[in-house]
């Protein structure tokens, strides 16, 4: 039983040494091994390796994939015309000597940004300050994004090589500081607030001035109208009085008749309309007696 367990026991430890020794380095990474302390061997093809296992040998990773460092601080800068500007960049870059890296910058992929982050605002300060805010916002601003590469490729290449390869620089916003948009936009808003007032004035009077022409224009039509209709009334009063003339002239005693019907009909146009007369004192009711007159003589 105790040799089982010695076996056992003994297998573990292999397995675990074996464990320590061997170590997998990822197609997006450099394996770094370390040998007290001190640089053993840069790995840069993926696959399994070998090393010694700790405290004699150590490994640590590095990413050597393309990455991107996007600006944190919004502190503003000078233009060549002492305007205060905030600009937003980004760079891209990678790791491409490990050893240089890690001598030079530090273990890992924080430390170069920090310091490669410096290295781009101080460029950037320096390139905007001798070119004015048309310039930034103009085709003018791939000339500061080239200038700006140039300085902080020359800057990772110096005496000590950082190690690393700047690929891109890009500017994504320049604005100016938050005090100075607020009264361009305040500046803004009032032109045109003044535009939208002077905009509403004129169509003010402009509808007035549609407003009375059109009054103006109804007041003639509805003038000649009430003449072209009194001109045609009278013609028709004139050519019924004409007819009226023409057909009680044939006949007087009927249109005489005709006449009284009118007037019986006007009088008692209501139900309630009472008038008490003699009718044998008036010529008014001579057209509702004679009848009755001449049927008595005929008797």
């Amino acid at each position: 039983m105790n040799r089982v367990g010695f076996w056992i026991t003994s297998l573990l430890i292999a397995l675990a040494l074996a464990s320590s020794m061997l170590f997998v380095v990822d197609q997006r990474q450099f394996g770094v091994v370390y040998a007290l302390g001190q640089i053993k061997e840069v790995i840069t093809e993926p696959g399994l390796n070998f090393k010694l296992p700790p405290p004699l040998q150590n490994v640590s990773y590095i990413d050597k994939r393309l990455l991107t460092l996007d600006s944190s601080d919004t502190e503003s800068m000078l233009t060549a015309e002492k305007q205060r500007v905030v600009i937003d960049w980004y760079v891209r870059w990678r790791i491409s000597d490990p050893s240089a890296y890690i001598r030079n910058v530090g273990r890992d992929e924080a430390a170069g940004a920090m310091q490669l982050n410096r290295v781009v605002r101080n460029a950037f300060q320096e390139e905007v300050n001798r070119r004015t805010v048309r310039d930034l916002i103009s085709i003018k601003r791939d000339a500061l994004m080239a200038d700006v590469k140039r300085e902080v490729v020359e800057a990772v290449r110096g005496a000590k090589p950082w190690g690393i390869d700047v690929v891109d620089v890009r500017i994504t916003r320049v604005d100016y500081v938050e005090a100075i948009t607020e009264s361009v936009y305040r500046r803004m808003e009032a032109e045109r607030q003044r535009v939208a007032n002077e905009l509403r004035s004129t169509g003010i009077a402009e509808g007035e001035k549609i407003r009375a022409d059109a009054d103006k224009q109804r007041e003639v039509i509805v003038a000649n109208a009430y003449r072209d209709a009194q001109k045609v009334k009278g013609e028709g009063d004139a050519e019924a009085a004409r007819v009226y003339a023409e057909a009680f002239g044939r006949d007087p005693q009927f249109a005489q008749f005709y006449r009284s019907l009118d007037a019986y009909k006007n009088s008692f146009n209501k139900k309630s309309d009472v008038m008490v007369v003699d009718p044998s004192s008036t010529e008014f009711f001579k057209n509702f007696t004679a009848p009755v007159a001449g049927r008595a003589a005929k008797q």
